[in-house]
């Protein structure tokens, strides 16, 4: 008996041990690594395009790229363009000086959406005409995020620990008691 139990806890604890190697790759997601123009930047006319760049080539389906100003509005023009692990969308003249906010919402490589936002500063004001105001879904979320499916791996690890250790414990019996 002691022999089955420890039989079905050292092959639970090896299938969860594999569980989680496999659950590394899977929290990997493309994260910035430039923009145009840089976080923070203080710049004194409105870019022609403002750009993300990522650490990996990004997938073309459903990106969104927008540039907000202190006044609300949405100053980006047109739809963003993928190309490789660039994100890029027209912008032109801009308006009021202030902070600028740039939201995206991009997929990476693995399938996971990966979304953020970063800032840049117009110190002297442009004539630029703007989009309507933003909504609040667009322009809020702080940092990288996305679908992270670790916990499908652990949920995976306690089955198959609860399915070993009930086997181990109750699997043998049947056959045990016809032994005599």
């Amino acid at each position: 008996m002691i022999r089955r139990v420890l039989f079905g806890l050292v092959t639970t604890a090896l299938l969860g041990c594999a569980a989680i190697a496999v659950a590394g790759p899977a929290g990997a997601h493309s994260t910035v690594v430039s923009t145009d123009p840089a976080d923070g930047a203080k710049i004194s006319a409105g870019p022609a395009r403002v750009s993300f760049t990522f650490n990996e080539n990004l997938q073309p389906s459903f990106p969104s790229l927008t540039v907000v100003g202190p006044d609300g509005n949405l100053w980006s023009k047109g739809d963003p363009v993928v190309q490789g692990p660039t994100v890029s969308v027209a912008v032109g003249d801009l308006g009021p000086a202030g902070t600028y906010t740039m939201a995206y919402r991009v997929t990476s490589a693995d399938g996971h959406p990966v979304s953020g936002t970063r800032t840049f500063v117009l110190t002297t004001a442009g004539h630029g005409t703007p989009g309507p105001k933003a909504g609040a879904s667009g322009t809020s979320g702080g940092g990288d995020s996305g679908g992270n499916l670790v916990w499908v791996f652990i949920v995976a690890a306690i089955v198959l620990f609860g399915g070993g250790l009930a086997f181990a414990l109750f699997g043998g019996r049947s056959r045990r008691t016809g032994r005599r």
